[in-house]
């Protein structure tokens, strides 16, 4: 046969596929179905090794589970909207749709010339119109729940640009685009009330088995519930009296600390600085105090180690529980978006406020005693005996944090309360590439949405690119000047887009019905192919992502679309591709092009090298010494063609040999078979096919065995053919193998064929290994006894010494223990 021509070999069968519609899932039925999904790409305008990697995890798994009878759905489309377009649109001239339906055509072939098996028919990009109408359709359901709210919140802002910013975008408090300072600024904003659904996103992950620890416990953390209470401190200013009307709430964790409390601390935007303003008597600096802390992004602000804050002078709040004055603070660290926005302050206990009281000088106050520790020196924050806590001396704090938070509530003072992290998603975008929100303000009508039969709002195209930073909406009056959905009269459209984050929270859904012009989807077929049996994407999606969609699919079941809680049945975070220990990047000079890669070695090649070279969940550091190994072996399976078809050299068949092709290729077939089902190792997977492969290059029956390596040879190529499907394709149809491997099935392991008449166990005597004997199924105790005293080695170990027990796990291991 002649040599492995992969080009022609592998764009024979891509067109194979294309043209016979190999991979097109099947209709909803009774056929069990399996959904396999890689979370979609942004179309950048080319695929990296990362891209190949999670790909190629995924395809494998498509292919074993439509090899093994299942309806496989495997779909594919485009993250399509977000900044990177609009920046080339500013940078460019260029519109952000052409742009990106450039990139998105060449990462297209690319997808194809890797051989992935997709269902191209469900294809959508999310910047289509027909894909996001349905994005507004959510939004007005949810609109109509009380999901979607609009409200002011603290926003990046950049003046010179005149637009919010992303905390990434302004790193440092500088505008990454005009390099201005970026200020905090208070605007009105659409949100989406995810903290509606808190604790059951939290509650759901009882059933997320199949979901990395690792990913639910950074959920758990971001959504954040905690319990508590909520305590009420009343205001007084001098001359220290409370004036009977201001109060301070503010949520705690910790209600056993209260006596301990020596000062209290608000957000710089805090609505109690601006009523108190003609109390406090050094506003001017407070309020120069807050100018400064509006110029720094709250990721800034949140991680500062340098706990800055200026004192209320003239204003105090009154402990409830025992009367005390403590000063009042306004601190950057605090941020108004989290909590009540104030906090009650216990430096003995907590080590940020021990920090500000040391720099403050202000008092320390021991109130839960801990061993050998000098509160004075740093804070205790672990249990003990209180003391300084009135009728609660001496308990236990953790019996005191319970007996306290009854107390607060039956004292009038405060009640029991759970609070969370998460909050409401902010959902406003002062960006053209992305989903117009369907609101319109009326004078008459105010706040309307768009009547569901007028959708989509789609994007105009009059519109200018000036980089200055205001939404380009805004100069298309074709797009802003509107009628209003109530009552006619003329109005004006929202001109904030959607968060991307929206676009990518339902795709999955929309996949299981892409073409449906009346609805999202079809609830028949949604039911039928989610959740998702097995997703896969990186591990930084944990928070958002992940959380969004969750959250989504869950409101799509409140809808009545759905009937599952979860759309994510099992999920692989892989790891990610390095070159040299590094990150793969374009500043760093160390990336890998999947072309030069295909076009050199072929892409089974690029596919078997980047699935062995490490567990999928791991990091893959680049090699190339490595990828001519996976070629080399590629070579080795298309060469083995002419030996097995071969004359054979010893027309007398050998049973033992025989048997032990046939025992090795069972073997491997059920242990690739579990690697990619149960284990997701597909590097071991594809250690144990070359395992067989290197046995039948050893056997030296071909053609003189009734058919045993013919067919060893055709299942190799059958398990083989996940991973390097173009090979394995070509192959099998040079054999006369039915039908084409794809669509063959899977082959079937005989348990029977698999057992060997022997085999070898470890002895260990007193708890270190001695040595090996071989033993059969039928051997009782006394005769693998008698077998262990026969065996040189280990008579030698077991001489002048008294077996005082002798205990023999069945096929598994001897222990001894002598004396």
């Amino acid at each position: 046969m002649s040599d492995y021509n992969f080009k022609s070999i592998e764009s024979k069968w891509q067109k194979f596929w294309a043209d016979n519609k190999t991979f097109e899932s099947e209709a909803c039925g009774e056929k069990e179905k399996y959904y396999c999904l890689v979370m979609l790409p942004y179309p950048s305008g080319n695929l990296h090794m990362g891209h190949v990697r999670n790909y190629s995890i995924g395809d494998v798994l498509a292919r074993f589970w439509r090899a093994k009878g299942k309806n496989v759905l495997h779909p594919m489309g485009w993250d399509a909207f977000g900044m990177p377009a609009e920046n080339a649109a500013i940078q460019h001239k260029i519109h952000p749709g052409v742009w990106t339906k450039q990139n998105l055509a060449r990462m297209r072939e690319q997808l194809k010339t890797l051989g992935i098996s997709y269902d191209w028919s469900r294809e959508f990009a999310t910047c289509d119109p027909e894909y996001y109408k349905w994005n507004q359709w959510f939004f007005i359901k949810m609109y109509e729940m009380g999901l979607v709210t609009r409200k002011s919140s603290n926003v990046n802002w950049c003046n010179s640009c005149a637009t919010v910013l992303a905390n990434e975008q302004a790193d440092g408090g500088i505008c990454w685009r005009c390099k201005n300072e970026v200020v905090q600024k208070e605007l009105e904003q659409w949100f989406i009330k995810i903290t509606d659904y808190a604790d059951e996103l939290l509650s759901g992950h009882q059933s997320l088995s199949g979901w990395p620890e690792q990913v639910l416990a950074m959920q758990k953390n971001w959504i954040g519930k905690s319990y508590g209470a909520e305590v009420e401190f009343a205001i007084a200013a001098e001359p220290l009296q409370a004036d009977g009307n201001e109060k301070l709430t503010v949520f705690t964790t910790r209600p056993d600390t209260l006596f301990g409390v020596s000062f209290m601390a608000v957000s710089p935007e805090h609505e109690i600085i601006q009523k108190l303003r003609y109390q406090i008597k050094n506003y001017s600096e407070v309020e120069k105090y807050i100018s400064s802390a509006a110029k720094k992004t709250a990721l800034e602000r949140s991680a500062s180690k340098d706990k800055s804050g200026i004192m209320l002078e003239g204003v105090f709040v009154i402990n409830p529980v025992n009367g005390q004055k403590v000063p009042l603070f306004t601190a950057d660290y605090i941020l108004k978006g989290y909590g009540t926005g104030a906090i009650m302050a216990v430096p003995a206990h907590d080590s940020r406020d021990w920090e500000f009281a040391k720099k403050h000088n202000l008092e320390i106050v021991e109130v839960i005693k801990g061993e050998n520790l000098d509160v004075s020196k740093e804070a205790y924050e672990g249990e003990g005996v209180m003391v300084n806590s009135g009728e609660f001396n001496g308990l236990n704090s953790k019996d005191a944090l319970a007996k306290m938070s009854d107390w607060v509530e039956t004292e009038g003072f405060g009640k029991k309360t759970v609070n969370f992290k998460l909050k409401d998603w902010l959902v406003s975008r002062q960006r053209y590439w992305g989903t117009p929100i369907p609101m319109v303000y009326c004078d008459k009508c105010g706040i309307v949405p768009v009547n569901l039969k007028d959708l989509p709002v789609v994007l105009p195209q009059d519109v200018e690119f000036t980089g200055s930073g205001e939404s380009p909406l805004k100069t298309s009056k074709s797009f802003v000047d509107t009628e209003c959905p109530k009552c006619g009269a003329p109005s004006r459209r929202e001109t904030d887009t959607m968060d991307t984050f929206v676009d990518s929270s339902w795709y999955f859904a929309r996949y299981t019905d892409p073409h449906n012009n009346e609805l999202p989807l079809d609830s028949q077929k949604l039911n039928y192919w989610m959740p998702v049996d097995q997703y896969i994407g990186g591990i930084e999606h944990a928070c958002m992502h992940l959380i969004y969609s969750r959250f989504w699919h869950k409101v799509m079941r409140d809808l009545k679309m759905t009937k599952y809680d979860e759309p994510f049945t099992n999920l692989l975070t892989q790891g990610m591709v390095t070159l040299g220990g590094y990150a793969m990047s374009k500043s760093r000079g160390n990336t890998v092009s999947p072309d030069e890669i295909v076009e050199k070695y072929g892409a089974d090649t690029a596919r078997l090298f980047i699935l062995f070279a490490a567990p999928p969940q791991k990091q893959l550091d680049w090699s190339t010494e490595g990828l001519e190994g996976s070629f080399r072996f590629i070579n080795r399976v298309w060469r083995l063609f002419d030996i097995i078809n071969a004359e054979p050299k010893d027309t007398k068949a050998q049973a033992d040999e025989t048997k032990a092709l046939l025992r090795i290729t069972h073997q491997t077939i059920k242990k690739v078979s579990r690697d990619i089902a149960e284990e997701k190792q597909l590097n071991t997977a594809i250690s144990s096919i070359m395992e067989l492969v290197n046995a039948l290059y050893a056997y030296k029956l071909h053609g003189a065995d009734g058919g045993v390596s013919k067919q060893a040879y055709k299942t190799a190529l059958q398990l083989l053919a996940p991973f390097a499907p173009h090979l394995c394709e070509e192959l099998w149809q040079r054999l006369g193998g039915q039908g084409n491997i794809s669509t063959a099935g899977w082959p079937v392991y005989d348990e029977a064929l698999i057992k060997t008449d022997s085999v070898g166990i470890p002895v260990q005597i007193n708890g270190k290994l001695k040595g090996k004997i071989l033993v059969s199924d039928a051997d009782t105790d006394e005769t693998v006894k008698n077998i262990m005293e026969s065996d040189e080695k280990l008579k030698a170990a077991l001489s002048g010494k008294q077996i005082v027990k002798f205990i023999y796990v069945k096929s598994k291991i001897v222990n001894v223990v002598v004396k």
